[in-house]
């Protein structure tokens, strides 16, 4: 029997995909369980229908993260701290600090987990910092930290 996965089955197929399997299967395992359908001519449409759907939505996203990420490779954030010797830093500026002041100063809204520092910045002067906005699709930007 020919059905269509609604949901992940371990070791059948991923939700989306047409597979044949047998029909004890299906009958017994599958469709009680609502883990797939029967894949009938309207059900394929269906299928095909959502997943150019679910490309248009993805293309969407993936565009307005690259307009997003060629906005934050201009913009530099500054970030005012207190400091001691030496430009050392008292504490560390971290990535919820950097979104803070990025929606604080331009009015940007970035997720704290999409900026990737290695470690805690905890010296003054202008660093780079990547913010991975899409899979593939990241901006280095610049912050500028200086004492009060």
């Amino acid at each position: 029997m020919i059905v269509i996965l609604t949901k992940d089955v371990k070791g059948t197929g991923k939700a989306g995909e047409v597979v044949k399997v047998s029909d004890g299967f299906a009958r017994n395992m599958l469709l009680p369980k609502g883990l797939a359908k029967e894949a009938t001519e309207g059900n394929i449409r269906n299928l095909e229908k959502q997943k150019q759907i679910m490309a248009e939505k993805e293309a969407e996203s993936r565009a307005a993260a690259e307009a997003a990420a060629d906005r934050l490779g201009k913009v530099t954030v500054q970030i005012v701290t207190k400091s001691g010797e030496g430009g050392r830093l008292f504490g560390s500026i971290t990535s919820k600090d950097i979104a803070g002041a990025l929606q604080e100063q331009f009015g940007i809204e970035v997720d704290k987990k999409k900026i990737e520092l290695d470690s805690p910045i905890k010296e003054t002067g202008l660093k780079e910092v990547v913010v991975r906005l899409y899979p593939e699709v990241q901006a280095k930007m610049k912050v500028n930290v200086v004492t009060e």
